[in-house]
This record gives C-alpha cells, structure tokens and sequence, in this order.
C-alpha cells in the first residue's frame, strides 16, 4: 500500500486545481510519455512481423482519420485488449488479433478512435492525472518529455486501468466503430460480432484471465451487442448468416445484405 507524504499532501489542492485546467496540448505530452513507458514495458513487434503487417492492411482501411496523426504498434501478449492514447497512439495486442478477424479488430479499433474523437480519452487522462498528481503532491503541471518519472507514469497506468469509461461512452464509441465500419465498407455487424467474440471467451475459463482487463474497462457487453445489431437493422442492413469467426486476413464470414441507399453518417460529436 502507497503511504502519501502528509507535507506533499499540502499541495494536494493545488495540483487538483491544475490538474482541472489542463490543456489538451498538455494532455498530448502527457500521452506521449506515457506511451513511451508503455512501449518499453511491453514487446512490440517490429514492422516485418506478420502481426504488425496484418495491422498495417486493416489500418489501411481507414479512409477518413488523417487528421488524428496517428501511430500505431502491436504488442505481443495474450491480453485481448487494444487501446488508442491522447496522441494519436494505437496499440493492439496479439491476443485481441489471435481471436478476432480482420472485420471485428477493424470495429475494435473503430471503437478505440470513437473514444479519441469524442473526447474520452482526453478526459480519462486529465482525470487519472489529477488523482495522480495529488497523490504525489505535485502542484503545477509539467507534461513535458523527461518531466514525469517511471514511478508517476506507472501509477497513471494503473488509475487508467481502474477508471471504467460510463455506459454512455461505450455506447457512443460502439455508434463510432459502426459508422467507421459503414464508411470504409467493411461489415456493419463488425462490432456485433467483436463484441459476441468477447462474451464467448468470458464464458470460457481458459480465457478470463486474457480478456479481464478488457471486460473492466468495457462493460455492458450484452447490451452493447444488442444496441449495435439494432443500429445495423435499422440503417436496413441484414445480416443473412451467422458469423463464425476466423483469425488472419480473412474477413468476417458473415454476409450483409445492403440498404439501397448507405445512410448518411456523421462521425465524432
């Protein structure tokens, strides 16, 4: 257990207030080095893997998200979980890409960017900093490179990991991924199936251990499945078969019949 300072605490208000008025440039750099530690915490796979090459072939598939300047890695792990930062980082584990397909880690993805777009991540960051901060007693924000220790960056992760976003992010990152998913012509039950992948594994005790941070942070899978289904027949696509779901390059199997006319969508707020 983390014993705070009483003479640091002092300062507690201080940073909170700071932490309150945060840029958004600010929680960029803030992103950037907590990427950077992320990075040198985990195994990422260099450009000639055949994972990070998958990766580039569903990113390329994005056709509307040049202006958030992102990057994006792949880490080697069984964790199934995949993230985008306050800089325009994206990092999929292998674990998320051994159990999905091409379709479904595009939607999670998509879901991913919805958070960036709408802000969320923006607001997690200012949010797990201010909790942070006061922990340690810093009172003026410095989010420049080098300013945060490994100790600071490593408890940010953590209080990232404990914030859940609300009911209501997750269920306007989801409408997010299928407007992605609309866009760049790839299945509008992508998102469903993705989720369905996630509730299959739950069920599976081999599984929890690789799929429990994802899950915490990303609940409501049922309802969330159901809403995104609902979004799909209602904008009169039709899903005329099962999906089954195999990893790889392969598509989803599921086969959509189309509306007459593609529904106009607006991506972010």
């Amino acid at each position: 257990m983390k014993v705070v300072d009483p003479n640091a605490a002092v300062n507690a208000g201080a940073a909170a207030v700071q932490a309150l008025t945060i840029s958004d440039a600010q929680v960029a750099q803030l992103c950037a080095q907590y990427m950077t530690e992320s990075d040198g915490q985990n195994t990422v796979l260099p450009a000639s893997n055949d994972y990070a090459q998958r990766l580039d072939r569903i990113m390329a598939r994005f056709k509307n998200i040049k202006d958030l300047n992102l990057n994006y890695k792949v880490y080697q792990s069984n964790t199934v979980n995949a993230f985008a930062s306050g800089d325009g980082s994206v990092r999929v584990y292998t674990g998320l890409m051994d159990a999905m397909n091409d379709d479904e880690v595009f939607a999670v993805i998509g879901h991913e960017l919805g958070h960036l777009i709408n802000k969320d991540v923006r607001d997690a960051y200012r949010a797990a900093y201010l909790v942070v901060a006061a922990r340690y007693g810093i009172a003026a924000v410095n989010t420049t490179a080098g300013a945060l220790s490994t100790g600071f960056l490593g408890d940010l992760g953590q209080q990232l990991a404990q914030n859940a976003y609300s009911r209501r992010q997750e269920t306007q990152a989801d409408e997010t991924a299928f407007q992605f998913c609309v866009t760049n012509g790839v299945d509008p039950y992508a998102m469903y199936h993705a989720l369905n992948v996630l509730i299959r594994l739950s069920g599976e005790n081999s599984q929890q251990s690789k799929i429990a941070e994802l899950l915490s942070t990303h609940p409501n899978t049922h309802k969330r499945a159901a809403h995104i289904k609902e979004m799909a027949e209602s904008a009169g696509y039709k899903m005329t078969t099962p999906n089954t779901t195999n990893t790889g390059s392969k598509p989803s199997n599921g086969t959509t019949t189309k509306p007459k006319a593609t529904p106009k969508l607006k991506m972010g707020n």
